[in-house]
């Protein structure tokens, strides 16, 4: 998957080391709206931080154990997915997204986690592809079943989070799940 148009004026596209400043300038816009729901590692503050986000990504692609990929709308960063913990011996992945909150709303993330998990299992081979997310992100358990998940549980209070911990949901589907949601009938 290099790029994909996910409507008029919007793109999928990789997201590269050398887009730390825009990343950066992207997180300045989304950092408090996300923070709550992602790793504290991806959450940076300045463009050194992002390209270490980055840079930790390009190592992942680099060793086939993930990617990530940005979310452009009208030629502005606004959100993205990635793949992460690939791994051919299990055949399975993880797979998330964020979004800054201009860009809610506008039908963009369903599309964008379907070529993502569209490419985990066409071109990576993989069996089952996860989606983990807190339980009271709404949001992201929308998306998840959207992309034909099954909630398989939930991990009590596995999600640390500013001296609270609160319960992990775990989504997944399968290759042929998904293969028999996208053949044409």
């Amino acid at each position: 998957m290099y790029e994909r148009i996910l409507r008029d004026g919007a793109r999928l596209a990789p997201l590269q080391v050398w887009h730390a400043e825009e990343f950066a300038a992207h997180m300045d816009r989304a950092r408090e709206h996300i923070r709550p729901w992602v790793g504290a590692s991806f959450v940076t503050s300045d463009v050194d931080g992002a390209r270490k986000v980055l840079e930790g990504y390009a190592v992942r692609t680099s060793q086939g154990t993930g990617g990530i990929h940005g979310i452009w709308l009208d030629g502005r960063l606004v959100g993205g997915v990635m793949a992460f913990d690939l791994s051919e011996a299990m055949g399975s992945c993880e797979v998330g997204c964020w979004l800054e909150p201009a860009a809610e709303g506008r039908g963009l993330m369903t599309p964008a986690c379907e070529a993502l998990v569209e490419w985990a299992f066409r071109e990576r081979g993989q069996h089952r592809v996860e989606w983990h997310c807190r339980a009271d992100n709404d949001r992201s358990s929308a998306v998840a079943r959207r992309l034909g998940m099954t909630l398989e549980g939930v991990r009590r209070e596995a999600w640390p989070y500013e001296g609270h911990r609160y319960d992990k949901q775990v989504w997944a589907v399968l290759a042929h799940e998904w293969q028999s949601s996208t053949t044409p009938k």
